[in-house]
């Protein structure tokens, strides 16, 4: 899939990782993009046309559909992270968790897939994480979900294979954003991870690993559980010390 000339959603496209998504489209030579947020007007972003979504509502995520029937190509950025844990944690905050990261993406690929099919196919970015793979004390809510929305992806890209639509998986350690501001660590830069994921998005790539860290994570996977554990908790007091 070519960027010059698609035409784009963007989810989440008010600050950090969506912005920068946005930006990089128009830049790269998109012919329109949607830039949606659950403030409309807290997009700052000139060129773009500005949409109000809520992805974790089901009329609103149609609504959208509806007012953008010429999209090529779905970004699923929009998510959040309460540092919640499983056992201990109000389970009500981790089903919002689950509902925003996981089924909020899924409710934009099912509205979305027929438009994109009707579009030629074109291609869905979902932005997942490295910790699709690793949890963590303070952030098992967000590995839950983020591990759910990997599998929601393998998922769809062999359902709409059929109709010529690409899906590509973006993984990431953390990127120089608001969500990762108490995070004294080496970050990648927003619009460099937006150009990591749409280089793959041209080059037909089924996912993306934007970082170093995240490569160094899905290596690890075919460890055991206790290797893997081991060796997380070396890199993650390496990577705090550094």
């Amino acid at each position: 899939m070519d960027i010059n000339n698609s035409v784009a959603l963007v989810t989440g496209a008010n600050r950090g990782l969506g912005r920068a998504f946005a930006q990089r489209l128009l830049e790269r030579g998109a012919r329109k993009v949607y830039a949606t947020a659950r403030r409309p007007e807290t997009v700052d972003l000139p060129g773009v046309e500005v949409l109000p979504l809520d992805i974790t509502d089901p009329a609103s995520v149609r609504a959208a559909a509806e007012a953008a029937p010429d999209v090529s190509l779905l970004v699923n950025n929009a998510g959040i992270s309460t540092g919640t844990d499983l056992v201990t944690g109000p389970l009500d905050v981790v089903r919002h968790e689950l509902e925003t990261n996981m089924f909020g993406h899924l409710h934009m690929i099912r509205e979305f897939a027929p438009t994109l099919a009707g579009n030629g196919g074109g291609a869905i970015v979902n932005v997942l994480s490295a910790m699709s793979w690793f949890g963590g004390k303070g952030a098992n809510a967000y590995h839950l979900t983020k591990a759910a929305a990997w599998a929601m992806t393998n998922g769809v890209r062999l359902e709409l294979a059929e109709q010529g639509t690409l899906v590509t998986a973006v993984h990431l350690g953390l990127a120089d954003t608001d969500m990762a501001a108490g995070w004294p660590v080496a970050k990648i830069a927003p619009s460099d991870l937006a150009d990591a994921a749409l280089d793959g998005v041209e080059a037909g790539l089924a996912e993306v690993l934007a970082d170093q860290w995240s490569r160094d994570v899905k290596s690890r996977l075919p460890l055991t559980p206790e290797e893997f554990n081991a060796a997380m908790g070396r890199a993650l007091a390496d990577l705090m010390a550094a």
